[in-house]
Order: C-alpha cells, then structure tokens, then sequence
C-alpha cells in the first residue's frame, strides 16, 4: 500500500468513526434507521396471540398499510395454534429455535425446527402454527395491516373469557 492508500485508509476511518458515533447517539442519521439492541423497547404481545409473548415494533405500524418490522419474544413451550394471515409473513430466527408447521390441526410431528439464521416465508392464505420449545426471539416483517385468522375460533384468544 502506498503513502496516498494509507492517507485514504486513515480518512476513511475517521469518517467511519464519527458517522458510527452518530448512529451510537441518536439511533438515526439522514434517512437512515439503525436500532441498537439496548434501545429495544419491549412490551406484552397483541391479544391476538397467547399471552407470554412480548413484541417489540422495530420498524413501521403493523396495524396499519405499510412495510413493518417487529421482534416477537417467545417463552418455554409457546404454542400458536393453526391460524393465517392475508399478507406473506417473513420470519428470521434470531435466538434460540422456532418451529413451525403447516396444516389445520396442531401436530409435533409436523413441525420443523429452524434454528438462528432460520428463515420461512408464510405465504398469505397458509395454515400454519407454531411452536418453541425452549423459548426463542424471531424478526417478523411484511407489508401490513398484520392480521391473524385461527383456523378454529376457540383458540382465538380474544375469544376467551
């Protein structure tokens, strides 16, 4: 590397360096969103999942029409019953492990384990459900409204007393 490389590296840096401190303090530059972990702002998931599970809206307004991202916490031994969506559900494992599995009856046998780094792409109109054995933390995103239809309304939750 010549003199003039090596000027450039250390002006690259330095301009690295402070746009990073910039990220740290606000959490936004220009245009951009970055969200560090520790800003993460928890809370009990919607009533239409079971209770246990906390959510955290990265990005966007799931409720409403528009690109969103969130982040869903689940415990030990969560279960979503067989339900849908009428948009495409994007889920990134993050921690630990989420199974999921096709069809209208909850069935272990059918689930399949995707690890950190895993990935499913529920297609709108899908019967799914779901399960973590352990507990784990997934990145939900799509294009809203987020909604959730059960393929048997008993195990709506909103339909329970």
């Amino acid at each position: 590397m010549n003199t003039y490389q090596k000027i450039a590296v250390v002006i690259l840096l330095g301009i690295f360096s402070v746009s990073l401190n910039g990220f740290a303090q606000t959490g936004t530059m220009a245009d951009h969103l970055l969200v560090l972990p520790a800003n993460i702002k928890w809370g009990a998931g919607p009533a239409h999942f079971p209770a246990g599970m906390q959510v955290a809206v990265i990005e966007g307004d799931p409720s409403s029409n528009g690109p969103y991202v969130i982040r869903a916490k689940f415990p030990k031994k969560y279960k979503i019953m067989p339900h849908f969506h009428p948009t495409d559900e994007h889920i990134t494992v993050l921690e630990g492990t989420f199974s999921v599995g096709m069809g209208d009856k909850f069935d272990e046998a059918k689930l399949t384990k995707l690890p950190v780094g895993g990935y499913a792409d529920m297609k709108t109109g899908n019967h799914h459900f779901a399960y973590s054995k352990k507990g784990c933390v997934i990145q939900v995103h799509g294009v809203g409204p987020f909604a959730i239809t059960y393929v048997n309304p008993a195990d709506d939750p909103r339909n329970k007393k």
